[in-house]
């Protein structure tokens, strides 16, 4: 990988958030020449770029901006030949309140980005998509052909981004290749993901206050997702299709969570919240991956597995708590 990325040019949106910084860390430790773009503020807040290393930061070009200002986005992708699009707004219930920002931000700031991507020639895109697209699972294993179902506002955008990524690879030949994430977790993540929730509560609280338990998730570490993207950034022949990146194993949440309660070695109690369910027909119940095409045409496979992944998870955070605010719901 470090002879491929030699001196690439590369942009990754999202630069700041949980899968987008460790993409950017091991883009730049492989030898890219990275632009991070991230969502201006007026603190000039790299995110979760923070927690890079000096060495990490002094080598990377990181660029503040909106993904729904066109110019801004057409400055940050000339010259590059590698974009990564991670950028977009991916909280569920953030997008039951705000619908119309989070269709803007994901629909119309992918729109700028493949156009960018197209009149510069970049010579591949990978486009992040998410397994929320499948909504509630049709069959007991889900493959790229599972029908698209947008049970949030949320889901939908991402819908809609994906389908705008394959009209340009239909329409203008657009180099690009679509990623669907399962559940990724891992260190940095947020309260908002359901991981990050059950361990912070398992370690400073006496209960666990969470949403439907009965819901399963197929889990995938952090590390396994970002290779997923570096291995359809690289593989021949994958233009213009989707892969999903999971494990290939779905747990319920009520199962993860007395896992985690064991790890941590608390007694804890597990209740629901009616305040963390999502309304009736938005609920997705199952998600479980088939990723037999990644691993056929990426050459990609996942390598850790949910308990190592937790345990280091789990050690992340406990040392980390006071980034956190226990118990409170996040969106």
């Amino acid at each position: 990988m470090e002879n491929f990325w030699s001196q690439k040019k590369v942009l990754v949106t999202g630069a700041g958030g949980f899968i987008g910084s460790h993409l950017v860390e091991r883009l730049v430790e492989a030898g890219a020449l990275v632009r991070a773009f991230v969502r201006y503020n007026s603190r000039a807040d790299p995110g979760l770029l923070a927690l890079a290393s000096c060495e990490t930061l002094s080598r990377l070009s990181l660029i503040g901006g909106d993904l729904r200002d066109a110019d801004a986005i057409r400055k940050a992708v000339e010259g590059c030949e590698y974009v990564f699009h991670l950028g977009a707004l991916i909280s569920i219930p953030y997008s039951y309140l705000h619908p119309y920002e989070v269709a803007e931000s994901n629909m119309m700031g992918t729109l700028n980005v493949l156009l960018a991507c197209h009149d510069f020639r970049v010579t591949r895109l990978i486009h992040t998509s998410t397994s929320e697209v499948y909504g509630t699972a049709l069959t007991p294993m889900i493959n790229e052909s599972h029908p698209l179902q947008g049970q949030s506002p949320y889901s939908a955008s991402k819908i809609g981004a994906d389908k705008l990524a394959e009209s340009f690879f239909c329409a203008y030949e657009l180099p690009v290749v679509t990623v669907r994430p399962f559940n990724t977790y891992g260190p940095r993540q947020s309260a908002r993901a359901v991981i990050p929730t059950i361990i912070t509560q398992a370690l400073a609280s006496d209960a666990i206050r969470l949403g439907n338990l009965d819901a399963s998730r197929d889990f995938t570490f952090v590390n396994d997702t970002v290779d997923g993207f570096l291995c359809a950034a690289r593989a021949d022949g994958v233009t213009g299709r989707s892969f999903n990146l999971g494990a290939g194993e779905a747990v319920r949440i009520g199962e993860l969570s007395a896992r985690i309660a064991q790890k941590v070695g608390r007694p804890v109690q597990v209740e629901e919240d009616a305040e963390r369910f999502r309304p009736q027909k938005s609920e997705v119940r199952r998600l479980l991956s088939d990723n037999s095409l990644a691993r056929a045409r990426l050459g990609w496979s996942p390598k850790v597995s949910l308990d190592e992944g937790l345990d280091l998870t789990i050690a992340w955070i406990r040392e980390n708590l006071n980034r956190y605010r226990v118990g409170v719901y996040e969106f």
